[in-house]
């Protein structure tokens, strides 16, 4: 048996552990080895002087403790949980308002949806107007969903896309120009502009409250020259030059 296991067995008899048997090999073995009784010594110094030693009450660092701890992140709000789910239903809507886009470019001008036309209208380049007007449309649906901030910018041009395409649908569908499955096709663009009026509503503005607490000029500057600085006055003793109390040798 090797010395450190030997050890194993003073460090148990130290703390009352031993066997006999343990204990009568531990003093043989301690008889033949001076490292031993040496790492002995020492292990039996150590272990008197925490036993003796007497413990004394620190402060009571709890609120310390407790301060540097981070802080958890507050849950939340409704209003929060309402705009995130706003959000993921516009991201949806964009995704399908862009599929809706790329269909009508992979059906062309012959789908069974054309309005009926003549001349330049009835072309192809207006179909393909109208698909890429949907697949942009449902882009910017996506960027929309995929920030936090309001989407102020954006609501002026949907207002005016929107209003127009329903007065002109309803005067296509009152005229009979326009089958009910096309206008069907709109309401994605329909939803999701209610769903961008209604994130503009929720959302924070970049100048609103969150940010009023900002400095509005720059945190940082440049540190600036040192200025030399300036002579203080040195006074005279009186009398002072060309006063009255002064000998004017020239005076007549």
């Amino acid at each position: 048996m090797g010395c450190d296991q030997w050890r194993e067995v003073l460090s148990a008899q130290l703390d009352g552990e031993e066997t006999p048997a343990e204990r009568v090999a531990a003093e043989a073995h301690l008889s033949g080895c001076g490292d031993c009784r040496t790492w002995y010594d020492q292990a039996a110094a150590v272990t008197r002087r925490a036993r003796l030693s007497v413990t004394v009450a620190g402060d009571d660092l709890t609120d310390v403790i407790l301060a540097a701890l981070p802080t958890p992140a507050p849950a939340p709000s409704r209003r929060a949980r309402f705009a995130l789910t706003l959000r993921a239903g516009l991201g949806l809507i964009g995704a399908l308002q862009v599929v809706l886009g790329l269909s009508q470019i992979g059906r062309g001008a012959n789908g069974v949806h054309v309005h009926a036309a003549a001349g330049a209208l009835a072309s192809g380049h207006l179909w393909h107007e109208a698909a890429a007007w949907n697949v942009a449309v449902g882009a910017g649906f996506l960027f929309v969903a995929a920030r936090r901030t309001a989407p102020t910018g954006l609501v002026p041009m949907l207002s005016a896309f929107v209003g127009t395409l329903v007065l002109l649908s309803v005067n296509d569908l009152a005229t009979e120009r326009v089958e009910i499955a096309r206008l069907v096709s709109h309401g994605f663009l329909v939803a999701g502009y209610l769903v961008v009026v209604a994130l503009s509503r929720t959302l924070p503005r970049p100048g609103g409250p969150a940010n009023r607490d900002r400095p509005a000029g720059p945190r940082w500057r440049l540190p600036a020259e040192e200025q030399p600085e300036s002579p203080g006055l040195r006074l005279l003793p009186p009398p002072y030059p060309g006063s009255a109390r002064a000998a004017d040798r020239w005076a007549a």
